[in-house]
């Protein structure tokens, strides 16, 4: 299991960059910066929110694509497939039987 997959869903602000990246895939540094600011009312720089994707990109959670001068951010899920084939959710069972 990869330590910097935890790491990069550790942090809060990850974890949002994450929703609005599920929400709406392909976004540029100020898109993200401007619903980040707008919608969540988090004041952080766009050094900061950039450190940021670097860490969900280091972990395989974003991935970056460019167009010409632009680079898009894309959502990836597979990175968490890890955690729910490691820690797969027991087969519910049936009632449980009382002794008589």
């Amino acid at each position: 299991m990869a330590d910097d997959l935890f790491k990069a869903l550790a942090d809060p602000t990850r974890r949002t960059i994450l929703d609005e990246l599920a929400e709406q895939s392909g976004q540029t540094l100020f898109e993200i910066c401007s619903r980040l600011s707008m919608k969540h009312r988090l004041g952080i720089s766009r050094q900061g929110v950039s450190q940021h994707l670097a860490v969900l990109e280091a972990a395989g959670l974003v991935e970056t694509r460019r167009e010409g001068r632009c680079k898009f951010h894309d959502l990836n899920t597979a990175p968490l497939r890890q955690i729910t084939e490691r820690w797969p959710a027991p087969a519910p069972s049936g009632p449980e039987e009382s002794p008589s």
